[in-house]
């Protein structure tokens, strides 16, 4: 299998990014491609034992965030994104990864990859924290304003990744909501559920913000907005709560040996709310296997995005969604 790595996105691009790919060599046995500046990338690449699994593609552009998404294919036609995109499209690799802009990402990927039949709006969906596991939570980011079908065609695809990757049978589709009834919501949240009802899904009802954790259904909808806020306090919580907890686990003896003693639980609970774990957000409703990481992501985060990304090409891309086939689901 081989893996697109754009290697000039991020904050911390292309140091950590080579970093995380080598890494991601090693421990999954896959050939990376690193797209971007040469000369950039190749001081941070290792010597003779990993130079099968490693290569790289030049190109000499770099989007900028500040950068309209849909017009980097015009103006930055040689860009590490633009570049990775077509290489995904013409199958020299079977998914690509990238840590720089989203924006720019989902425009290249709709443009170049092509929607998913079916589809209008691609939904980025991560992998949310729950006790029992984790619940996929989308859209996250890729379209603020939403209608109705939308949001029914995000749940279609997360239903369907939840159970032809994650192997969960007949997914559990939430809707996040103000409130469990279906009254409840505003114009958009109430309409959204009646055509959810009205679907093949296996369609659990609105769930709160409070329900996302407790892991009540496997996928959540809701529109890019409203997700990617979601998203973001439950990162600043996450980090927060373990900051404050080794303050006060390191504020005297007692405490030092309870640190001791909690220090196991403690760091599964890290690993368990920490964004680098995750990796990154799958990008759904194209023709391709598509992962945006977060823009601050480090080696860390860079080698679970690759690793999230291994898992996406092993099912495939979906290709069609309908309300006749599959449950109601997609192909």
């Amino acid at each position: 299998m081989k893996i697109i790595v754009d290697a000039m996105g991020g904050d911390f691009a292309p140091h950590e990014v080579v970093k995380g790919a080598i890494e991601a060599a090693r421990a999954y046995k896959v050939d990376i491609v690193l797209v971007g500046k040469e000369e950039a990338i190749r001081p941070f690449l290792p010597g003779v034992s990993l130079e099968h699994r490693l290569s790289i593609v030049n190109a000499t552009q770099v989007v900028d965030l500040r950068e309209h998404p849909t017009e980097i294919l015009h103006l930055k036609p040689d860009s590490s994104i633009v570049v990775g995109m077509h290489l995904l499209r013409t199958g020299y690799g079977e998914a690509f990864v990238s840590a720089g802009s989203t924006g720019a990402v989902v425009a290249a990927a709709t443009l170049l990859l092509g929607r998913t039949k079916g589809v209008d709006r691609p939904a980025l969906g991560t992998l949310y924290p729950t006790v029992h596991g984790s619940s996929l939570l989308l859209d996250i980011g890729a379209n603020a304003d939403c209608r109705p079908d939308f949001l029914l065609q995000f749940a279609q695809l997360g239903s369907y990744y939840t159970e032809r990757v994650l192997g969960v049978k007949s997914p559990r589709v939430g809707l996040l909501s103000n409130g469990e009834e279906e009254v409840k919501g505003n114009r958009l949240i109430r309409e959204t559920h009646q055509m959810l009802r009205r679907s093949k899904l296996n369609f659990v009802g609105n769930v709160e913000g409070k329900d996302i954790p407790r892991g009540v259904a496997d996928v959540v909808v809701t529109d890019g907005f409203t997700g990617n806020v979601v998203l973001k306090v439950s990162e600043g919580f996450g980090e927060t709560l373990i900051e404050i907890l080794k303050q006060n686990l390191n504020s005297g003896t007692r405490s030092k040996i309870a640190a001791l003693l909690l220090r196991p639980a403690l760091r599964a609970f890290s690993r368990k709310v920490d964004y680098q774990e995750r990796g990154g957000a799958l990008l759904l409703g194209v023709r391709g296997n598509v992962v945006v990481s977060h823009g601050r992501s480090q080696a860390k985060a860079i080698k679970s995005a690759i690793r999230l990304a291994i898992q996406g090409a092993k099912a495939g891309p979906i290709t069609e969604i309908s309300g006749g086939n599959n449950n109601g689901q997609a192909e």
